[in-house]
């Protein structure tokens, strides 16, 4: 049995496809409908699985997904089965895809397991079905593409290479990029075992010097950048302090509103598991206050390692060096309140509380560092507003 797989994010359309193709189904893919019309004509595929958010032809002509289902089904009059799987949730666009003949649709986020099941309702299992592959829990296909930058300097016996790994084979859509800061241990050989088997959506950017994570988080974005599939793009810290449940929660809120960057808040509130030093959180709390009042804008907590933005966003704010090699978070907000004005920013800027925050040992941020970062906050006050 043939399947058609349109899609115009590579993640995603690679995965569909070699899933698939594991199997038994004989498996094409299309990136647009320009592209989907040639294949479908060619290939007479037995089921066509079709995204509705599709790029520019050629640049100049916007298209969607149902410009293919009215091809298939106005001009050819073929009843080919169609099945749309796509982030699209705009009620008339799904009920206009229904009268024009679609036989299913799935909202994305969706597992694979019920992609495969609607396809096998649909047109059955293949004739040489090969065994299911089993995979630990479900492998979801994001809504949207999303990039994660996470800046790595002497990790070598503190990353959780299973986590990232397992993360990156059951999150279709997120691609990781880790960025080893001129490590002098034996970080970019784990970076690159890590990688290994997942090049498709992990990626090691080396900086042979170490400059600082400032620098490491914004090589790692512009590197990022260039894959024109990423909806969104964010960074983490390479300890999982925040974990990727939270991450998840970050994505999800940038993804359902008007906001532009959605920042991690480890504020202590009901329900959370919040774990820092003592020490630790009386000095946070003195430079965070010292943060607001630079800032004058209402955010708690501008210094959490976890954060993601709007791609446009990425590239403004990421495009210059930071003047601080540790406190280019604050320099985001700043670069934010210059660029929009302080009350479009705060509009802007979503800041959301994590449930969950532990602080791991060996930090690279020592006590002398944190007094050192007051004369930075003051540099930066000065520079931002002259």
């Amino acid at each position: 049995m043939k399947i058609l797989a349109i899609d115009d994010q590579q993640l995603i359309l690679l995965s569909v496809q070699k899933w698939l193709s594991q199997l038994g189904y004989e498996v094409k893919t299309a990136r647009n409908t320009e592209e989907g019309i040639k294949v479908f004509n060619s290939f007479n595929p037995d089921l066509v699985l079709l995204d509705m958010n599709m790029p520019e032809i050629s640049g100049v002509i916007e298209t969607t997904g149902t410009e293919m289902v009215k091809y298939i089904r106005v001009l050819l009059k073929k009843d080919t089965p169609i099945l749309v799987m796509s982030g699209n949730t705009n009620e008339s666009v799904i009920l206009e895809n229904f009268n024009l003949g679609v036989n299913d649709y799935m909202k994305k986020p969706v597992s694979l397991e019920e992609m495969t099941v609607r396809i096998k309702r649909i047109i059955g299992s293949p004739e040489m079905e090969k065994e299911t592959v089993r995979t630990a829990g479900a492998r979801m296909l994001q809504k949207n593409c999303v990039g994660v930058v996470i800046p790595c300097y002497n990790e070598e016996t503190r990353l959780l290479s299973d986590t990232f790994r397992d993360f990156a084979h059951k999150n279709l859509g997120y691609h990781l990029c880790f960025v080893n800061d001129g490590s002098t241990d034996s970080t970019l050989q784990v970076l690159y075992e890590l990688q290994q088997g997942n090049e498709s959506n992990i990626s090691v950017y080396n900086c042979k010097k170490n400059g600082g994570k400032a620098e490491a988080v914004r090589q790692g974005i512009q590197h990022l950048l260039k894959d024109h599939q990423l909806d969104y793009i964010g960074y983490l810290d390479a300890d999982l302090s925040t974990d990727f449940r939270d991450f998840n929660d970050l994505v999800s809120t940038i993804e359902n509103s008007d906001f532009k960057i959605v920042s991690g808040s480890r504020m202590n509130r009901m329900g959370a598991d919040i774990t820092k030093e003592s020490a630790r959180k009386i000095i946070s709390k003195t430079i965070n206050l010292i943060i607001r009042n630079i800032l004058k804008m209402p955010f708690n907590d501008t210094q959490c390692g976890a954060k993601v933005m709007d791609r446009e966003i990425a590239a403004e704010m990421f495009k210059n060096k930071f003047i601080t090699k540790w406190l280019f978070d604050v320099e985001i907000f700043m670069r934010m309140r210059r660029f929009y004005g302080r009350k479009e920013a705060v509009k802007m800027i979503c800041e959301k509380p994590l449930k969950r925050w532990i602080h791991a040992d060996g930090s690279k941020l020592s006590m002398s560092d944190s007094v050192k970062i007051v004369g930075q906050l003051a540099q930066i006050a000065v520079h931002y507003r002259s």
